[in-house]
């Protein structure tokens, strides 16, 4: 039994999603619509999805569509995903899951009301790092755990300008300066996808931008933004911290690893850079880079990404790492492109999985909220100059 699926926003990353979806054996037709239609068009001429709808209101209302894929604009999120919940629809949604705790509430409020499949789309709950210390954990290995890091370091001028401009038009430097601590959870994710815990507290500083082109300007920013870097200490449920870096000004090869985790326990610790990942413990200390690094499986010179900058493109070849577990994914997806670290063909599993058995996915809306919400009061407590600040909780899923 399938179910038809309307891709939102065809944007340069909701293609290859697209690609996985049409290819997923649980996924029957699959229709995208855009605020630009000729948009829409082209990416369903070049995937040969089934159509096109000329609105979301549109694709909403259709009795053709059992459920929406998220694309859009990082800070539009929470609105569509509700609209599409009010509409009977299930929904995949890009991270991340909102940007303020209201939305967030009412996304849980309507999963609970409707019974239906809500997922974020969080690509660090299958980063070879986060995979490899949730499986050691597991095990002990780690002893207790007590702190950990997560860091997503982007410098804006590896590929964000392109990516700004494609997305924001000619006010494109007015959404580019999206405060750092709003888009959270490649960081949060990481670490809390691995560490079975949530963030009860937060204090948090940021870093006022100095290049002066515009961008995080407070005069220019529709989010009234200046910071471009900024970093957050979080206390957790049951004892320990952890720290994350959001970056957008940094001499660091983001096109090699954007996303990067420390674990530390009183037993073992693990260590992730750019380059080497480390695993140690009290007697010494064993190089497990090659067991987190992904295998390439689209060229970053395929035709598909000519569009694309090239310092991001890496986010759309990856393919799977040593510590993947390939063996739960259709076949159909062997020979397809996968991206950030091997993540893409994972997510796009568990969402049909969700919605084809009626099951919780793994970054369902009550996960999603305490791998989002740390970042959102982050940033208050930032504005404030780092005073800390208390972090709501909505709790686990509730059991089936």
């Amino acid at each position: 039994m399938t179910f038809s699926l309307g891709i939102v926003g065809a944007g340069q990353f909701s293609g290859q999603f697209a690609t996985l979806f049409q290819a997923h054996p649980g996924v029957g037709d699959v229709h995208v619509t855009d605020l630009l239609p000729e948009r829409a068009r082209q990416l369903a001429a070049a995937q040969g999805l089934a159509g096109t709808f000329p609105s979301y209101e549109a694709m909403l209302e259709s009795p053709e569509i059992d459920a929406v894929a998220i694309f859009t604009q990082r800070w539009t999120h929470g609105p569509l995903v509700l609209q599409g919940l009010d509409a009977g629809k299930h929904v995949y949604s890009a991270v991340p899951m909102a940007i303020r705790t209201e939305e967030i509430a009412a996304i849980i409020d309507a999963v609970e009301t409707t019974g239906l499949t809500y997922m974020m789309g969080e690509t660090s709950q299958y980063h070879p790092a986060t995979v490899h210390a949730r499986d050691r954990i597991a095990e002990g290995a780690f002893g207790r755990l007590f702190y950990a890091e997560g860091d997503y370091v982007h410098d804006m001028d590896l590929g964000f300008y392109e990516a700004y401009r494609y997305s924001g038009g000619d006010d494109w430097k007015a959404t580019a300066s999206y405060p750092p601590m709003l888009y959270p959870t490649h960081a949060v994710g990481g670490v809390l996808g691995a560490w079975q815990t949530h963030a009860v507290g937060v204090s948090a500083i940021g870093v006022r931008d100095e290049r002066g082109d515009g961008v995080f300007d407070k005069e220019v920013s529709r989010f009234d933004n200046d910071f471009s870097n900024a970093t957050a200490l979080f206390e957790v449920a049951g004892g320990g911290a952890f720290r994350t870096n959001e970056f957008r000004r940094v001499g660091y090869p983001s096109h090699i690893r954007e996303s990067r985790f420390r674990f530390f326990g009183t037993e073992a610790s693990m260590e992730q850079l750019a380059t080497v990942a480390l695993w140690q413990d009290k007697s010494g200390v064993q190089d497990i880079s090659e067991l987190l690094q992904p295998k390439e499986t689209l060229s970053p010179d395929d035709p598909s990404l000519q569009h694309v900058a090239p310092e991001l493109r890496s986010a759309f070849t990856s393919g799977s790492a040593a510590v993947h577990d390939r063996s739960r994914l259709p076949r159909a997806f062997d020979l397809l492109p996968n991206g950030h670290e091997g993540s893409h063909h994972y997510l796009v599993d568990d969402f049909v999985t969700a919605v084809s058995t009626r099951t919780l996915p793994s970054v369902n809306a009550w996960v999603a909220a305490r791998y989002t919400l740390p970042g959102i009061v982050a940033h208050q407590s930032a504005l404030q100059g780092g005073t800390r600040l208390e972090i709501p909780d909505f709790g686990d899923a509730p059991a089936p």
